[in-house]
């Protein structure tokens, strides 16, 4: 078992990209890959680097609480404008989402720019097209905006009370997330 652990974390180290369990598997033959990443997780708990998973993946990441040594030149933090941020969150609660839809939820129309941001970001990607009159393109997040926002998968994005809980909401923001819940049901209800 103990050369199997350690041609998984040869396999995970070495690539340039998260791994699934099933792209692991593919490099290193038969065993319990899962059970050989948790006894990495395990083993590397703690130390300067942390094996982590997010949205199914697997990568070797700096410690948080050591990241700032690595820096050689100071980030400067991606600023989203407003739209731009109201549309990535529209996008990562109601994915896949029509450019329309985003508009009907905002309330207001969107320019290119803004999508265009968010995909060059990386955050934001095409998601096929929608079966109905025009075929529009849908978008959905992707996995760089999990790892970017330290989030396992979708399901792990705050909720209205939970932002409420935080302070991020201000009255009138209220009224949109309302929208946002009623399209959702609206959703679900076409779906069934």
């Amino acid at each position: 078992m103990e050369e199997f652990v350690r041609a998984v974390e040869a396999t995970v180290f070495a690539s340039a990209e998260p791994l699934t369990v099933d792209d692991i598997q593919g490099h290193v033959g038969e065993g319990d890959v899962a059970a050989a990443l948790q006894t990495l997780t395990e083993i590397y708990t703690g130390r300067g680097v942390e094996l982590v998973e997010r949205g199914g993946h697997w990568h070797f990441q700096t410690a948080p609480d050591l990241a700032h040594l690595l820096r050689r030149t100071r980030e400067e933090p991606r600023r989203l404008s407003r739209a731009a941020t109201e549309t990535l969150a529209i996008i990562a609660y109601h994915e896949p989402v029509s450019r329309a839809e985003i508009e009907a939820i905002r309330g207001v129309q969107i320019s290119k720019g803004t999508l265009d941001v968010l995909m060059e970001a990386g955050w934001v990607r095409t998601a096929g097209r929608r079966e109905g009159p025009g075929r529009p393109l849908l978008y959905a997040s992707t996995q760089e905006f999990l790892t970017h926002f330290g989030l396992g998968s979708r399901k792990d994005l705050p909720g209205i009370d939970d932002l409420k809980a935080a302070g991020l909401l201000d009255p009138l923001e209220d009224g949109v997330f309302e929208a946002l819940g009623q399209l959702q049901l609206e959703s679900e209800e076409q779906e069934d």
